[in-house]
């Protein structure tokens, strides 16, 4: 009996960063028809030659998709690519998550958002890293149209990125998920669902308290060994493998010892990310020492005009 063909939905994608631009590339390798956008559109290109269509708004990415993924770099830069400008005046988060000035996005012609292209029934899913009530606000809006949502965070670096091995973090319903797991096992080996809406995002500003425990640990480490006069690459060497090891410590201690800081995920937008998680411990009352003093360096470290560069280059806060 001859078996019915895979069904792969036509796919589109609105941001290619660091992040989204090899996630991409890896849905259009795995054979799904895709349509991509993205606000500098030279970044677009490498995917053109590929395969992709290149759309010219997010409305036109999402017109013939039945599913769309997007992986922008903030809060207001989700709601103005899915809902427009005014779908986001009214809810600027407060101070703690208003990104840096490099983060920001231009103004989104209102009828150029996805919304006005998405069709009912389709699904979005969110790859950002947002406010888990900003991921409540774009799923509400969207649900008013029979429109389906998830958040996706991911965490993994752009190492993962192009392996495809992330670590997928989903908040939304059940039979979503069930519909997008075959996408998200394209982008990463691990997918995690922790409840309704929101609750990926807030998963994910649990990962970014740990990534700015863990990086800066690491930078005062080597600063130290350096201090003691000890040999930086022998102290990684040896302690990796032991009760210090840490995925900062096997990645990123050779380019804090080189002070060289190629791209793998923005000082600024960890700085960012690391907001949203404060303001979530704010609410709970609770206190996060080590991330408010992490928040600190980085202000300081962006004041010197790091933040276009890895967030390992909180070494250089022990330099100066």
């Amino acid at each position: 009996m001859e078996m019915e063909p895979l069904h792969r939905p036509s796919l589109a994608w609105i941001g290619l960063g660091a992040l989204g631009a090899p996630m991409a590339h890896n849905l259009l390798q795995a054979g799904h028809a895709l349509t991509v956008f993205n606000r500098t559109a030279s970044s677009c290109e490498p995917l053109r030659a590929s395969g992709a269509r290149v759309a010219s708004s997010p409305a036109d990415a999402a017109r013939e998709a039945e599913v769309l993924l997007l992986c922008v770099s903030d809060d207001r830069a989700a709601e103005e690519v899915l809902l427009g400008p005014e779908g986001s005046d009214d809810h600027t988060p407060g101070n703690e998550t208003i990104p840096p000035p490099e983060c920001r996005t231009e103004r989104t012609d209102s009828s150029k958002a996805a919304i006005h292209g998405l069709r009912p029934g389709s699904l979005v899913i969110d790859c950002s890293t947002i406010s888990p009530g900003t991921s409540r606000r774009l799923g509400a809006a969207l649900a008013e149209r029979n429109i389906r949502y998830l958040d996706a965070p991911v965490t993994g670096g752009t190492e993962g990125a192009k392996a495809g091995t992330l670590s997928v973090l989903v908040g939304g319903a059940p039979e979503d998920l069930d519909q997008a797991t075959p996408l998200l096992e394209i982008l990463g080996s691990s997918i995690t669902h922790f409840g309704p809406v929101g609750s990926g995002q807030e998963a994910k500003a649990v990962n970014q308290v740990l990534v700015a425990g863990s990086y800066a640990a690491v930078a005062e480490a080597l600063q130290l060994a350096e201090r003691l006069g000890l040999d930086r690459q022998q102290v990684v060497s040896a302690l990796k493998g032991g009760a210090a090891g840490s995925w900062a410590l096997e990645h990123r201690s050779a380019q804090m010892i080189n002070d060289h800081y190629p791209l793998g995920f923005k000082l600024a937008l960890h700085r960012k990310d690391l907001a949203i998680a404060l303001e979530a411990a704010e609410a709970q009352r609770l206190e996060l020492p080590v991330s408010r003093l992490v928040a600190a360096m980085e202000d300081a470290l962006l004041a010197d005009g790091h933040g276009d560069l890895d967030v390992s280059v909180l070494a250089r806060w022990f330099r100066s």
